[in-house]
């Protein structure tokens, strides 16, 4: 069977789900593929302000409803004996911070049970117009033979026959296991460490509407409210920590059991640098391309903020057709370094705060003098 339209976007989580949306609203018909569209059970749930703005210029903002999602006013951070509150602030005119803000104007980020929010997003766009949504398995990219250039893939319904789906311009958003980004990056996830989750029934937090740190006296503990009555703790265990675990079965069984109740292990907290798209027909989005350690809560955000950018510069105004391979890629470029402005402080910031804290007691290294 043969399927064309003018975007295929693979992989139906948050970037796909906001970029599905975005190029829907241009007009554009856009074929989304999901592998399983089943609830998916990742544990990092904080959405920061940009994020919440981001949903609502893809006029996704009702997907933040009807999943009890709780407003984060900012951070908390405990350092060692030493504790500091930093609040989202709005910056008119671009760079002037006030001491006061009225609550009206105050920017709120959003905690929630992410796979209720990814639901919503699928939900949303399977009723969205020009939008196809499928639960099928990507198999392979197609590839014209002449030009280099994607040209959709290939997939298969529950083990089904093989479908060709072909689009001028393939979105690959397929999240940080990818089948298919080692085509087209040298970068590779590298991770040092897992978030182990914990979720507390009617926990008093001591300061309320704010998402906290512990940080400097052991791993980094990241803790958040995912719903009125429920709160997250998120504790970072190293990587050879969790491997010792993990040849004690006595030990990995009650952890699985009574700790991390899940029949798999706690994803990895895995860091990539983007590369810029320069495959004709392609364009890799959210953790398929870039990623951060989650302890700033700010990898959904991200997500959420470049398909704006990405419709933004490929509005049909500026590219009639996404058959003009040429103009395509010279949007990306753009695209590529325009992200910049809001992703390397995002990435920075995490990295920083990770770094800090897990290497403070250690000897310097090249990486830790870098940074």
């Amino acid at each position: 069977m043969r399927h064309t339209g003018d975007v295929l976007v693979i992989g139906a989580g948050i970037a796909g789900c906001a970029i599905a949306a975005a190029f829907a609203q241009q007009g554009r018909r856009v074929g989304a593929i999901e592998r399983s569209l089943r609830e998916p059970d990742r544990i990092v749930e904080l959405l920061q302000p940009g994020g919440v703005a981001a949903l609502s210029t893809l006029g996704l903002a009702q997907c933040l409803e009807g999943i009890e999602a709780t407003p984060v006013e900012g951070y908390h951070l405990f350092w060692k004996d030493e504790q500091a509150t930093f609040w989202f602030c709005p910056v008119p005119g671009g760079s002037k911070f006030t001491d006061e803000i009225e609550a009206a104007e105050k920017p709120f980020g959003r905690s929630f049970h992410r796979g209720k929010f990814v639901g919503r997003l699928r939900a949303a766009i399977a009723v969205a117009p020009n939008i196809t949504l499928v639960e099928a398995t990507a198999l392979e990219l197609l590839r014209d033979e002449r030009t280099g250039a994607i040209t959709g893939a290939v997939c298969s319904r529950n083990g089904g026959p093989r479908e060709a789906y072909y689009a001028p311009l393939t979105i690959l958003a397929d999240g940080p296991t990818s089948n298919f980004r080692s085509q087209f990056t040298r970068h590779r996830p590298t991770a040092r460490s897992r978030f182990w989750g914990l979720e507390l029934i009617n926990a008093e937090l001591p300061k309320h509407g704010y998402a906290y740190g512990v940080l400097g006296a052991g791993p980094p503990i990241l803790i958040y409210q995912t719903r009125p009555r429920e709160t997250r703790v998120l504790i970072d265990i190293p990587d050879e920590t969790h491997r010792r675990l993990q040849t004690n079965e006595s030990v990995r069984n009650y952890i699985y059991q009574r700790v991390v109740p899940t029949d798999r292990p706690p994803p990895a907290n895995d860091w990539m640098p983007s590369t810029r798209n320069t495959t004709p027909g392609l364009v890799m989005l959210g953790d398929a391309s870039n990623m951060r350690h989650p302890i700033s809560g700010s990898g959904m955000t991200v997500a959420l903020k470049d398909p704006v950018l990405l419709a933004e510069l490929l509005n049909p105004k500026r590219i009639p057709s996404f058959e003009d391979t040429e103009a395509v890629l010279k949007e990306l470029r753009r695209f590529h370094w325009r992200r910049k402005n809001y992703s390397a402080s995002l990435n920075i910031l995490a990295q920083a705060l990770y770094l800090l804290n897990v290497d403070h007691h250690q000897p310097e290294t090249p990486s830790t003098r870098t940074l």
